[in-house]
């Protein structure tokens, strides 16, 4: 029994005519009849009768003809279904992220994804990518964001760099200033975050190239906490300006130029195995849906109409002293 023999019994007995079937499928009369006699063979019974008013099912066509429909809805159905999966518009996608990305640039990312594929159920796993890397070897996730890594077994597809910034909370001198160079951050204790992470390496790299060493430390273990000491005035801080874009447009953290330090960047990539080929279906939607919103995602200062206020321009507060800190 062949889908174009259902297809010809049904389009026969909508239209009760050979020669008004065979039109609406463009094939000749000949081979709707041998359709129709093939199928009437499989099924060991006569589907049609002629009559006076063209043809007319019998009591076996009655019969069949509900599930003849059922089945031709159900293969429509799946073969939607499939181009659904190969569009991106359905099934599940499994992602992986590292912790600044999946922290401050998924969430609105998954947000717009969803409203464009509502059909998609997504899940999502975090750590650093290192570890995330070991899920997509493991085909524990599909696509892993995180810091660009080299590994013969994956593709990477560049998504956005990541930039260490200098923040301080808006009444610290260097606020009003705007910008600094490198040894005025010896008398400034300096608030790091996640000893094992590649942001913090960068951090001291950028410290031990410049010569410069700064009077204290703090280390936390998370990019938020190290916010919240900013803020509150204990110390300054190099953190990604994903990760400070709310802040900075609110007015609680203000952004310094080092003007005497190459820029610090962080290339953040899509990762995939190379054994599964170009992403396609619902990761590639995910990235296309990423490319659409980038800039909203990743820039900074973002587009407003009055647009940021700068930190000269932001109401200082007064700052909180660090218990023990030197000045």
């Amino acid at each position: 029994m062949l889908l174009s023999q259902i297809t010809a019994f049904i389009e026969t007995a909508r239209r009760q005519s050979v020669s008004r079937a065979a039109e609406a499928l463009f094939i000749s009369q000949p081979a709707l009849t041998a359709r129709l006699k093939g199928l009437e063979s499989d099924l060991g019974a006569e589907l049609f009768v002629r009559g006076p008013r063209g043809m007319r099912l019998t009591d076996a066509g009655n019969a069949f003809l509900p599930y003849a429909v059922r089945a031709l809805e159900t293969l429509t159905d799946g073969r939607m279904q499939v181009n659904a999966l190969e569009r991106g518009g359905a099934g599940r996608l499994a992602i992986g992220a590292a912790p600044a990305v999946s922290t401050y640039v998924l969430p609105a990312l998954l947000k717009r994804f969803s409203e464009g594929y509502p059909r998609v159920s997504v899940s999502v796993r975090t750590g650093h990518s290192e570890e995330i890397l070991e899920l997509v070897l493991r085909e524990q996730v599909t696509l892993g964001l995180v810091r660009a890594l080299q590994h013969p077994d994956i593709v990477s597809t560049p998504l956005y760099e990541d930039r260490l910034i200098l923040v301080v909370e808006p009444g610290h001198p260097f606020a009003s200033e705007g910008r600094i160079r490198m040894k005025n951050l010896a008398e400034e204790q300096l608030v790091q975050f996640d000893r094992t992470s590649s942001y913090h390496d960068l951090t001291s790299a950028l410290f031990v190239t410049a010569g410069v060493s700064p009077a204290a430390r703090m280390e936390l273990d998370n990019i938020d906490a190290a916010k919240k000491m900013v803020e509150q005035g204990f110390g300054v801080a190099l953190l990604p300006q994903t990760s400070v874009a709310d802040e900075l447009e609110a007015g609680t953290l203000a952004e310094v130029e080092v003007v005497d330090a190459a820029p610090v960047r962080r290339k953040i990539v899509a990762i995939t195995r190379r054994d599964a080929g170009p992403p396609a279906g619902q990761p590639k939607a995910f990235l296309a849906t990423f490319e659409e919103i980038r800039d909203e995602l990743t820039s900074w200062p973002r587009s407003h109409a009055a647009g940021p206020r700068r930190a000269a321009e932001r109401p200082a507060r007064p700052r909180a002293r660090a218990r023990g800190r030197p000045r």
